[in-house]
């Protein structure tokens, strides 16, 4: 199955959290409501400093994702 890049995805038990799932490496879940992070995957200490220098990218595209659904919605 291919699966797109990011998946938006909620839960009632976290009503004001909206998470956004990127499906490609570095595999992650971003909580847009606090920006925290959680890595689904081990990282060796290459792909470590890889991550941790683009982070910040990963994030940025997240957010961009959301808006850009959340603009689609709106249409």
């Amino acid at each position: 199955m291919e699966l797109p890049k990011f998946i938006l995805g909620d839960n009632t038990d976290y009503p004001d959290a909206i998470f956004v799932i990127h499906t490609e490496f570095p595999m992650f879940i971003i909580n847009l409501e606090n920006d925290e992070v959680e890595w689904l995957e081990e990282f060796d200490d290459h792909d470590q400093k890889e991550i941790e220098a683009e982070a910040e990218n990963y994030i940025r595209e997240a957010t961009e994702f959301y808006d850009r659904e959340v603009a689609r919605y709106e249409e």
